[in-house]
């Protein structure tokens, strides 16, 4: 299970980040592809890197597998666990761009610098279930992407490929964006304020507090209700001016919604834990993270590296 998330300062600069849940770590680490670095792209689909991409990942085969990543012109793109969902497409489909489950954040990143060209381009757009090794099956994912105007969410299924506008600028898990869009609606009422009081009958009712007007947010893990919780609480946060303070609010929004040890177990018995919190500033080119043994956050400014390379980075 994941959370992802976007909003801008007050310069309209973007910030972009995701929790990701399950019960163990990969061995992630913040991947730097640079513009000489030669893909692999089984259907030809990543010919080249137009722009450097970093992000959270792993590599194989010597190709970057990215959870969530970025590009220096401010186009992120982040992966949600979606089982149950996603059906990709078993063979490539003749006429169209076809891009492996796997390699779907670097297509987004290395072709594209905003929402409105993939958007475009997903319009022929095929995802194909072919693994890049024995070692790695393909993930079942939707994906939510965001620039400094908007983002969208990309949902491939039995019928084909979903592309729906997110004017939360949140994306959990299943079930599909559209459920998640209508369910918000049943909490209409929730808001930031003191309730004002009331009477009833000749008693008058007045609000303990702080916090009175957000009665009926749900607090659990399940997907749905974590939709609500981040929505809400992307919606509401002040606006912020400096890079300190929109990482900090980062960090805090998706610190609403993490998995904490014990509090939700999966169907193999272990429990799910946020194994990691990561997010970009397209402001800075920087990414920041944490982790859930050590929640100091770090960060890998793509400066300090060269970006023109033809060897991946990891960042250790």
């Amino acid at each position: 299970m994941c959370t992802g998330i976007r909003f801008t300062d007050s310069k309209g600069n973007m910030f972009f980040g995701r929790n990701l849940d399950w019960s163990c770590g990969y061995g992630q680490r913040v991947v730097i592809t640079p513009t000489g670095w030669v893909p692999n792209s089984p259907f030809g689909a990543v010919t080249k890197i137009q722009r450097p991409v970093y992000g959270m990942g792993i590599v194989a085969e010597n190709t970057p597998l990215y959870f969530d990543c970025a590009n220096d012109a401010g186009l992120a793109v982040a992966g949600l666990n979606f089982p149950g969902y996603a059906q990709y497409e078993e063979e490539a489909i003749e006429g169209k761009t076809n891009v492996c489950a796997w390699e779907f954040p670097l297509w987004v990143v290395a072709n594209f610098t905003t929402v409105d060209e993939v958007e475009e381009a997903l319009q022929n757009t095929a995802i194909v279930n072919k693994p890049i090794n024995e070692q790695y099956p393909c993930s079942l994912l939707h994906w939510i992407i965001g620039d400094a105007q908007r983002s969208i969410v990309v949902e491939y299924m039995a019928d084909g490929m979903h592309v729906y506008h997110d004017g939360f600028d949140v994306l959990t898990n299943q079930p599909t964006f559209a459920y998640h869009a209508e369910n918000v609606r049943s909490y209409i009422s929730c808001n930031p304020e003191v309730v004002s009081p009331v009477e009833w009958g000749s008693a008058e009712l007045s609000a303990y507090g702080s916090g009175s007007g957000m009665r009926g947010i749900p607090g659990d893990c399940y997907s749905p209700s974590r939709f609500v919780r981040v929505a809400y609480h992307n919606a509401f946060y002040p606006v912020k001016d400096t890079e300190e303070q929109n990482v900090s609010r980062l960090f805090h929004t998706l610190g609403a919604v993490a998995m904490v040890d014990g509090a939700a177990k999966m169907g193999d018995g272990a429990f799910e834990i946020t194994v990691y919190t990561g997010g970009v500033s397209t402001q800075t080119n920087t990414y920041y993270y944490n982790t859930y043994d050590d929640p100091a956050i770090k960060s890998v400014a793509l400066a300090d590296y060269d970006a023109t390379g033809s060897e991946l980075v990891e960042v250790a």
